[in-house]
This record gives C-alpha cells, structure tokens and sequence, in this order.
C-alpha cells in the first residue's frame, strides 16, 4: 500500500494548495490513503466544520491534530462525523480519540497521533502511552502502525524512533512548519523529523512576518496572522509499506504554486 502525509496545513493558503494539487498527485503516485494535520487549518489556529468538509473532498482520507486541536470547540462534533483524531497522551476525559483503526487495501491499518512534552500543553508521557499503545496493537496482529509525532524537540522524535523502528511502519514529525532533510528508511520504517508545512512559504511559520518580527524586536507579542496572498508549498511524504507493514520506498514532494516541484529520495538506513 502506498500511504501520502501531509504535515501541517496552514489556513487558507494551505488548503487552496491541496485544493489545486492533491487529486492528481493521488493518481499520479498511485496514493492508496491520505492522512494530513489539521491543527492550524483553519486561519492557523484548530479546525472548523466548514474547513474540514473542504479538505475532505480534496482528497485527504484522515486527518490528525496537535496542541490546537482544540482551539475550535466545534471540532468537537467532528470527531463523531470525521475521521479525525486528536493527541493519544491527552488526559482520557478529552473528546475524541488518539488513534483511527481502517482497512487499506484489505489490511488492518492503525494511525497515531502523539504529542510531545517540550514547550507543549501538558499531556501525558509520549513514549510510556505509545509503548503501551504498540504493544497491544501487536498482540492484536496489526503491523501496519503510522505515528504523527507532533513535537517541538526533534530529540523527543529522534528518541521515538529508536524506541518503535523495529514495531511501527511510519514516524512523521509535525508542529514546527519547517520541514527537515532527514527522510530514511531505518530498519523497514520510514522516518522524517518534521514534514513541514502546506501553506505560505514567504513568512514565517506559515504566518505574516510582522507580528513576530516585532515579538522578537520588542518582546510585545501580537495575533499571528495567515497572509490573504503569499506564495505557496505543499510538502507531502509519499511512502509505500509491503504486507508486513515495513517500507520499503518513500519519498518527500515539495510542489510550489508556481508548478515546480522537487522530489527527494529517502535514504535506506539499516542496522544503525
């Protein structure tokens, strides 16, 4: 099966991009299943009804969240409607669940989201949840598991790795909106740092340059704002998992508004 991930979308610029460009990468590269992060979809900042409708018919199959999940309280309606999730280390009494079990292809797939502990909202311990989580998802006889790792410290992500590579077929970094050159392939999983955002190129974070440029000038924060007009990138993880759910190909596509695209290979790290 061949799964495509797509890391943080970024208000409206983000969604127009996926908008333009998903339904033929899906044909294209022959996508089985698309999952994506909502979290700032809709003006930066959670995700709303309306939105979620809208992304869905661009072609995204499942979404994931992080620490804005809940920055909309009507997404609490949609983790009945949608497939959406949210944190798995969130306190239990949290709406919503932390992982999505489907069928892809006639195998039984198990998606995570997970949120790291630096500089984030205060959650439950990342690596004692998910090792639990695993555990049982392999007594159960699941082994096609994909994490959406969604930390500030790349350590906490480098960590997850060596803890699951050898238990899980995907760990897909997201949060910091800066996508990182680090995709391999470390002992059948496929693994990257942080995919990096979809949505405006040209600020920062995905949001117009001013108000943290005076943040860092002044230290007097102000509302990050999505530019109404900026250029544009959609940043997508493309990775294929055989039957016993190991990759064994992945590759990251950066496309620009401008209909140029760059495609990099992973690189096939084993034993390390």
């Amino acid at each position: 099966m061949t799964i495509g991930f797509i890391g943080d979308i970024v208000g409206k610029p983000g969604r127009d991009i996926i908008a333009k460009y998903l339904p033929n990468l899906k044909s294209e590269f022959n996508i089985d299943f698309v999952i994506a992060n909502y979290e700032n979809a809709s003006h930066g900042f959670g995700l709303s009804v309306k939105n979620a409708d809208e992304l869905f018919t661009c072609g995204i199959d499942m979404m994931t969240g992080g620490n804005h999940s809940f920055d909309k309280k009507e997404v609490i309606s949609l983790f009945d409607t949608h497939s959406i999730i949210r944190p798995l280390n969130y306190p239990q009494a949290m709406p919503g669940s932390g992982i999505l079990r489907t069928a892809i292809l006639d195998r039984e797939v198990a998606v995570i989201n997970l949120m790291g502990h630096y500089a984030m909202p205060m959650v439950d311990n990342p690596f004692t949840v998910i090792t639990e989580t695993i555990q049982q998802l392999l007594l159960e006889g699941i082994k096609h598991i994909i994490i959406d790792m969604h930390a500030e410290a790349t350590s906490e992500k480098q960590v997850l790795l060596h803890l699951l590579k050898d238990k899980v077929s995907a760990i897909l970094g997201t949060h910091t909106h800066i996508g990182t050159d680090d995709l391999s392939i470390v002992d059948g999983c496929c693994y990257v740092t942080d995919v990096g955002l979809s949505g405006c190129r040209d600020g920062v974070i995905g949001m117009d340059s001013k108000a943290p440029i005076k943040r860092f000038l002044t230290g007097i924060g102000e509302y990050f704002d999505v530019p109404k007009h900026c250029k544009s990138i959609l940043q997508l993880i493309v990775f294929t998992l055989d039957d016993k759910g190991r990759c064994i190909e992945a590759k990251k596509i950066k496309l620009y508004d401008t209909d140029e695209r760059i495609i990099t290979q992973a690189f096939m790290e084993n034993d390390i």
